[in-house]
């Protein structure tokens, strides 16, 4: 008996209805482009959001382009070092290095593949200006430890969530520890979209607004660019895919978790 990992097609005949209604929508509206002024990108920001229990969510293009953006909204790049897992997707590392930065990488805990706080301290020095733990296969870094050395020497804590969509550690989610989180919904995530989509998520309200504007083009309101942007904005059909989807996360995660158990 052949047991797929993912199956994107029972998926969507299960709750094809609901999800062939909500794209309908979008085109009978041609609410196509993403940005704030899009009614089914702010209302999947606002869901997800309230889904963490966070101030702030920003979506954008693609999860590498949420790590790219908040990087550069911190104003990190060259000179600058941030501590990586020595065992990560490669866009976690990617994205340092294209913002200028140095990837610092620290090796990972023999039993759970995942950044070993232990290790941090050594690698910190002067140009240390984050740290990146990357929650993988769902699940979450040990990030207590992370935080109080993040706290003893003042560096910025980004959670990679790719991988970690409604994960929990001693009850609290996942992208909700560190000072921002990154998203993908990339169709093969727990949470994923029917394309590339992705989203940052803050309580600090400067630097949300700092990543919503490069996202877009630096715009503060149409036509009105303040800063240097990019083109980074989720679409009206993934926003709408994604907040159908989003009701049923925690079910899913039940349903994996209780498949995990069986081996």
């Amino acid at each position: 008996m052949k047991v797929p990992f993912v199956d994107l097609k029972l998926q969507y005949q299960t709750y094809k209805t609901e999800i062939d209604k909500a794209i309908s929508d979008v085109i009978s509206e041609t609410a196509f482009i993403g940005g704030s002024g899009n009614k089914y990108v702010q209302q999947f920001e606002y869901e997800f959001a309230a889904y963490l229990g966070l101030k702030n969510v920003i979506t954008c293009a693609n999860g590498t382009d949420s790590l790219e953006i908040l990087l550069e909204a911190y104003g990190i790049g060259v000179g600058d070092e941030v501590i990586v897992p020595a065992l990560s997707w490669i866009s976690s590392s990617e994205a340092v290095g294209r913002s200028g930065a140095k990837p610092v990488f620290v090796d990972i805990c023999e039993d759970t593949l995942l950044l070993n706080p232990d290790l941090i301290e050594t690698k910190i020095n002067k140009n240390t200006k984050a740290i990146m733990p990357v929650h993988l296969y769902g699940n979450p870094v040990n990030m207590e430890p992370i935080m109080q050395l993040a706290a003893k020497y003042n560096l910025i804590v980004i959670e990679d969530c790719a991988q970690s969509h409604g994960a929990m550690i001693n009850g609290k989610l996942t992208g909700t520890y560190g000072h921002v989180s990154s998203f993908s919904f990339y169709p093969g995530k727990n949470l994923g979209a029917y394309g590339d989509a992705g989203a940052i998520a803050t309580n600090d309200d400067h630097i949300a607004a700092k990543c919503r504007l490069i996202a877009n083009h630096g715009q503060f309101k149409k036509h009105d660019h303040v800063i240097e942007g990019r083109n980074s904005r989720m679409d009206g059909i993934q926003a709408a895919i994604l907040t159908v989807k989003l009701k049923y996360l925690n079910f899913w995660n039940e349903k994996r978790n209780k498949c995990a158990m069986q081996y």
